[in-house]
């Protein structure tokens, strides 16, 4: 069997993110056999403007997303709440792997969604946005892979999660299942 690609997109860009740290000890789960990669440069991608869009002329920013997203079996997006839904750099990160309409490179790849927040609703507002989007963006969302982790702040404050075995065991199930969607795919198509 090949191996499993996956792709990492996150949701903050704040340099200290806990959600950024949690996409680190998700990689440190992965078992042999799948690789996960965390993208870099989600803030450079400009929004999602349909004039933009435009066969050779789609910024090299988006054209790289894009290619990442096709290349990746299944995506895993780590979302922070912000105002009560998803930020607006995941929302963009969807809007252009959505496209060309209906056949954007998120199409049909599983996608499995994990939410942190400093509040105690563990981001589940931005968690459900974000399974919205993306489903209506054509991803399959796998949500027996989903996460939430409620009040980060306190909880990793003072320690990466990857130092924290029930994170981890969290996390490596999220990746469990998202592999298990991916092979399922592989065997039905």
């Amino acid at each position: 069997m090949s191996e499993t690609r996956i792709l990492t997109l996150v949701g903050s860009l704040r340099a200290g993110s806990i959600n950024r740290q949690l996409a680190e000890a998700a990689v440190q789960t992965a078992p042999d056999g799948v690789d996960i990669s965390i993208y870099e440069g989600l803030a450079e991608i400009p929004f999602y403007n349909e004039d933009l869009d435009v066969a050779g002329s789609v910024p090299a920013q988006a054209e790289s997303l894009r290619a990442a997203v096709a290349a990746a079996d299944a995506v895993l997006l780590l979302t922070p709440e912000y105002n009560g839904t998803l930020p607006a750099v995941l929302k963009n990160v969807i809007d252009w792997a959505s496209r060309p309409y209906g056949t954007g490179a998120i199409k049909g790849k599983p996608v499995a969604v994990v939410s942190a927040s400093i509040s105690p609703n563990a981001a589940a507002w931005a968690h459900g946005d974000t399974v919205k989007s993306v489903g209506i963006a054509g991803g399959v969302v796998v949500e027996a892979a989903a996460a939430q982790f409620a009040t980060i702040g306190e909880r990793f404050g003072q320690t990466h999660p990857a130092q924290d075995a029930e994170a981890l065991t969290q996390l490596g199930a999220t990746v469990h299942q998202l592999v298990a969607a991916v092979e399922s795919a592989r065997v039905n198509a």
